[in-house]
């Protein structure tokens, strides 16, 4: 267990079940779902499921993996480069759920494979990098930060397909908070 000074705890073994289970849990959520369920936003500027997939795959290709390289270089200057956080949705217009969330667990377990292929030890977690809005990370606090974020986009998830209910669960709706979010 890595904790620092300041009583953080970070589990390397931890984080990566996490990171593991997350495909499988988003399919679970989204898997069979009808598209009214997957194009249904809860505001008009919120995401909906279907982007919120989109986005696990982009940052799979563009963020985690490419960011920790940069944070275990040798280079001088360890600076990451500025992050979209969604590709041009139309990319992606053409592919059906099944074929995004096998992409997504695809990329996923090759991230993974690759991550553990590094054989990351104590001292590699204090390791720095510049975020280009965040000022300077560790390695520690980038892995933390993508556990976190899967789950807080299965949150959004979740929320965002009750949310679709949120009129039609009639005088349940104080006993079922997730609609009002």
């Amino acid at each position: 267990m890595m904790t620092s000074g300041r009583g953080e705890i970070f589990e390397l073994d931890e984080a990566i079940s996490v990171l593991t289970a997350t495909p499988g849990s988003v399919g679970a959520l989204l898997g069979d779902l009808q598209d009214s369920w997957l194009e249904f936003q809860e505001e008009q500027e919120a995401w909906n499921p279907r982007t919120i997939l989109v986005h696990y795959i982009h940052n799979e290709l563009t963020n985690w993996m490419p960011r920790i390289r940069v944070t275990l270089s040798d280079s001088e200057v360890r600076q990451f480069p500025p992050f979209q956080q969604l590709p041009d949705l139309a990319d992606y217009e053409a592919y059906d759920l099944q074929q995004l969330l096998a992409r997504f667990a695809d990329l996923r377990q090759q991230n993974l494979v690759e991550m553990q292929n590094l054989k990351l030890g104590a001292a590699d977690f204090s390791r720095q990098a510049e975020h280009p809005v965040l000022g300077t990370v560790n390695l520690r606090q980038l892995l933390a930060s993508w556990v976190v974020h899967d789950l807080n986009h299965l949150h959004q998830i979740a929320k965002t397909l009750a949310k679709r209910y949120r009129e039609e669960v009639g005088p349940w709706r104080p006993n079922l908070p997730i609609v009002d979010l």
